[in-house]
């Protein structure tokens, strides 16, 4: 799952998607208006990060409001700030290489 998390948030135009909708949600065409690009490009773009659970479409209506999967976000900040972090498992590595 974190694999396709961070393959999907390696575009730039998804990241500022993900912004957006931390901000609260929003509904297709608001998420269009918003950038520079067509809306086949945007939707390809959600429906990556629909793919990887960063993000929740609902229906109301005619139209669909997209949410921020925050508790996905969460995780991945998690495993990419134990990549980083000071407990970083280096030990765990020494040991493994004794």
């Amino acid at each position: 799952m974190t694999n396709n998390v961070f393959s999907a948030l390696g575009h730039p135009l998804r990241r500022s998607v993900m912004t957006l909708l931390r901000k609260g949600p929003r509904t297709s065409g608001e998420l269009a208006e918003a950038f520079d690009a067509s809306w086949p490009t945007v939707s390809r773009h959600l429906a990556v990060l629909k793919d990887a659970d960063l993000i929740t479409a609902e229906r109301s209506g005619t139209s669909i409001i997209y949410r921020a999967n925050t508790s996905v976000l969460e995780d991945a900040a998690a495993a990419l700030l134990a990549l980083v972090g000071k407990d970083n498992g280096d030990d765990d590595i020494k040991e493994a290489a004794e």
